[in-house]
């Protein structure tokens, strides 16, 4: 424990934690994913989601951070990175529809008439 307290020395100034708290309140808000300032590779993490997120205020309140503190790690680009990201929305993936459209919908005619009356208000509509 003193190890890890004479190696996070950094995060007893104000304005240093002040950017730290700042970032994992983008992170959470971006990914869905809350970190504590008693886990043992924060910085790591920290450094991790910086490099993945979309978000140009991580992004610079990051290196503002990293241009303070010499021995924060930089961002480690990920086995991943040759693969697509995959898009998130509060921590849970996206699907995303990559089927073939059809060549009728894409000229917005319709395939197959209406099978039944839409009546509105007491008229046939369509």
């Amino acid at each position: 424990m003193t190890s890890l307290a004479s190696e996070r020395s950094w995060l007893l100034d104000p304005g240093l934690l002040k950017l730290v708290h700042q970032c994992r309140r983008l992170i959470h808000s971006e990914f869905g994913v809350k970190l504590h300032l008693t886990e043992e590779h924060l910085e790591q993490q920290l450094a991790d989601y910086a490099h993945k997120t979309r978000s140009s205020h991580l992004t610079r309140t990051w290196e503002a951070l990293r241009a303070q503190v010499p021995q924060l790690p930089e961002a480690s680009v990920a086995p991943e990175a040759d693969q697509p990201q995959k898009r998130m929305y509060r921590g849970q993936e996206i699907v995303e529809d990559n089927r073939p459209v059809k060549q009728a919908e894409a000229l917005g005619e319709e395939t197959s008439p209406r099978k039944k009356k839409v009546i509105y208000r007491g008229q046939v509509i369509g």
